[in-house]
């Protein structure tokens, strides 16, 4: 039977929700007003920036242009009204190591952030019946590799053992800005078994996984972990991907209670308690320069908004290049935005039902928040083909399974669930990407019903309601989702670490002086980590002569 914990910060008082304060501002907040910084875009990234520079007694004005702020890290309901959908991400892992998190440095828990943890953390079924499922108690979760293979749980126990002993150093490198500290590498060097893990973090997520199992099943369930489509599996430089179960085994997948947007929804206040201000349906549209120096935006109403310190963008690089005369980006800006590549698209369709996904497992069924089909290791090495052909293939299709509501009941009227069931597929497809329109109903159908060889009960009388998102309809929610590149664009070799979005530019400086970018196209990249957002605030602080040390342990 799953269970799940739930973990709140701090106690607060009541909270209010955001959308008539944002209504209210939008009428006060005139186009000659002045800020030290101005924010463009609200994803959850910029929201960490803006929290840091708020804290730090700097006035901030933060520009959405949609009606709601959180980028990919919102809620709404999408299908039918009580039911409460996650829009792109769910889960929130990696930022619980963040020091926002992990120390608790704004206080979220003030502002109405609460976990849950699900336990189980993962389920796969596999197409001859048997099923993997990953739990927050180790011995148990390697029981469950040892029905395949004893050698292969033994395998797993010695990997996240493994992971463990360098952890501390993998997770810094990801909360701290390029050129802050040594290079993860140099680090390696320096430490016990530290040669060792730059070998893997070399090689790939295939190599790694396949040379460490020896059964199929266990292979198929490490791969699915390994951030599944994120990067093709066989890509050099994914090593660090196989290590996605392990890294989960301690962390788990948790949840906000209400919602994915709980969290920037609590950032949200946490802002305009410190003195910023929140404007929404206001796209940002051009960049203002004076001497060279970004001095402000400029939206698609023609209001303009001043900014006497700096300007922070979230705004995807593919279109921050067009705001502002290309001359001032420098060539090899430019070649970093024009080589830019999109990773795997996302293929979505959110319903609302009267039961959640049922599994059957020994002894009964069971009903995961989150589960994953994968047919086999090899089934996972047909992504990047069918990327590169421009080719939908629903054969056997790889499918991430999401029912917030069974941990989670604030999601749906009572006795309803939630359902999210995540693909994926080509952004350009040979006929175009507008071609999406006319077949995505038809991917949708595809999916549910191979689904439905691992969860039957899915049944017709079960849905309610559906709402289908193909990669083009995600670009079109929310322009950051690139070629319906939910993570930014691909963290490949060419798009990690110092060069990400290019070599020389990853500092979150941008070569307009001024400018300041961060979001998924900046280190350490997409998902829900709050590393873009803490380390543009980590990096702007110091330019303004202070540090985010002395900011978080200002008292409020």
């Amino acid at each position: 039977m799953a269970k799940f914990t739930r973990r709140r910060f701090v106690k607060g008082a009541a909270i209010l929700p955001l959308a008539a304060k944002h209504m209210a501002l939008q009428q006060v907040t005139g186009a000659s007003d002045r800020f030290d910084i101005v924010v463009a875009g609200a994803g959850h990234n910029s929201l960490i920036t803006a929290a840091y520079l708020a804290k730090a007694g700097y006035r901030c004005l933060v520009l959405e242009g949609r009606p709601k702020i959180g980028g990919g890290v919102k809620t709404a309901e999408l299908t039918l009204r009580g039911f409460h959908d996650d829009c792109c991400s769910t889960a929130h892992v990696f930022i619980q190591d963040n020091p926002l998190i992990k120390n608790d440095e704004l206080k979220l828990g003030d502002y109405g952030l609460e976990y849950i943890d699900p336990d189980p953390i993962f389920h796969v079924p596999f197409p001859d019946g048997s099923y993997l499922t990953q739990w927050r108690d180790l011995d148990r979760t390697c029981a469950e590799f040892a029905k395949f293979s004893k050698k292969d749980a033994a395998a797993y126990r010695k990997m996240l053992a493994d992971l463990d002993a360098i952890r501390p150093l993998i997770v810094a490198g990801s909360f701290t800005p390029i050129g802050f500290g040594k290079p993860l590498n140099d680090q390696l060097a320096q430490v016990p078994h530290g040669k060792l893990w730059q070998r893997r973090l070399a090689m790939s997520a295939w190599d790694v996984i396949h040379d460490t199992f020896e059964d199929d099943h266990c292979r198929t369930f490490m791969l699915y972990m390994s951030h599944l489509a994120a990067e093709p599996p066989d890509a050099p430089v994914t090593g660090r991907l196989a290590y996605g179960a392990p890294r989960q085994q301690h962390s788990g997948r948790p949840l906000p209670k209400g919602g994915s947007g709980a969290l920037t929804e609590a950032l949200g206040r946490f802002i305009e308690a410190h003195g910023g201000t929140i404007v929404v349906n206001k796209w940002v549209k051009n960049l203002i320069v004076e001497g060279g120096k970004c001095v402000g935006v400029e939206c698609s109403d023609g209001s303009a908004y001043q900014a006497s310190k700096a300007v922070v963008s979230t705004i995807h690089i593919k279109h921050l290049v067009d705001m502002a005369p290309r001359e001032m980006w420098g060539e090899d800006f430019l070649y970093g935005v024009e080589t830019w590549q999109a990773e795997n698209a996302m293929f979505a369709t959110h319903y609302a039902t009267s039961e959640p996904p049922i599994y059957k497992v020994d002894g009964g069924t069971l009903s995961p928040v989150e589960s994953g089909v994968l047919a086999s290791p090899y089934r996972a090495l047909r992504f990047g083909f069918d990327d590169t052909r421009g080719v939908v293939n629903l054969e056997e299709p790889p499918l991430q399974v999401i029912c917030c509501s069974i941990a989670d009941p604030t999601r749906a009227p009572a006795g309803m669930h939630t359902l999210k069931v995540l693909g994926w597929q080509p952004y350009m497809l040979k006929e175009g990407p507008e071609h999406w329109d006319k077949i995505k109903y038809d991917v949708s159908d595809a999916n549910l019903k191979y689904l439905r060889r691992f969860a039957p009960n899915l049944t017709d009388d079960k849905i309610l309601a559906r709402f289908v998102e193909s990669p083009l309809d995600l670009e079109r929610m929310n322009p950051h989702f690139w070629h319906g590149s939910a993570h930014g664009g691909a963290q490949s070799a060419a798009q990690t670490g110092p060069l990400r979005p290019m070599a020389g530019w990853a500092q979150h400086r941008m070569p307009i002086a001024g400018l300041y970018q961060t979001g998924a196209t900046t280190h350490p990249g997409g998902s829900v980590t709050g590393g873009p957002g803490r380390n543009a605030a980590t990096v702007m602080l110091k330019d303004f002569g202070t540090s985010i040390e002395e900011v978080v342990g200002k008292k409020a």
